[in-house]
């Protein structure tokens, strides 16, 4: 039974090398019959958090804001599988990509105990440097949130060496994401 996979992409490049990576994970994962949807956040219209603890009153529209937000909520509380995507912006994710996980809280403040629905999820990042001191950050920040969400981690890949639009052409990384969705 394919599952429900919901991607958040955080690059602001229509078709970008973080793009690259997305499309090449999404013919994987389709190729094995999972559904996949992908949300460019850069062409949506969301706002940054409030912090009001507002939210959670109605699960339909779960935060006190009504924007394209909106439009994700239903998306990501069925899906199975959440895919943060983003080019690395000085050592972690893009503030497209924050500005949209925060405002999944609303749907946390669902639940008494603001206990986030279970997910696995997957990180897919470009990123101009190659090599672990420039990998670490981000992979720490990410093990972190996976660890404060109780999600599984089904796996992640850092293209470094990808600044210039273009340059994930020919990359290995491109293989590695096919097959990331291909192997879910």
């Amino acid at each position: 039974m394919g599952k429900k996979i919901v991607i958040l992409n955080g690059s602001p490049r229509a078709n970008g090398n973080t793009k690259g990576l997305i499309d090449a994970f999404m013919q994987g994962a389709q190729e094995k019959g999972h559904e996949v949807v992908c949300f460019d956040l850069g062409r949506l219209n969301i706002h940054g958090c409030l912090g009001c603890f507002g939210g959670g009153k109605d699960r339909l529209s779960p935060c006190v804001q009504k924007d394209d937000m909106l439009k994700i909520y239903p998306e990501y509380m069925a899906a199975d599988v959440v895919v943060l995507a983003s080019p690395m912006y000085y050592w972690g994710i893009s503030g497209q990509l924050k500005c949209a996980f925060d405002r999944l809280f609303a749907v946390a403040e669902c639940d008494e105990n603001y206990e986030n629905p279970k997910k696995d999820c997957i990180l897919l990042m470009a990123s101009e440097g190659d090599g672990i001191d420039n990998s670490k950050p981000v992979l720490d920040y990410y093990q972190a949130l996976l660890a404060h969400l109780n999600w599984k981690n089904l796996g992640y890949i850092i293209a470094g060496g990808v600044l210039k639009i273009g340059d994930i052409k020919g990359h290995k990384a491109l293989k590695d994401a096919f097959n990331l969705g291909k192997n879910l």
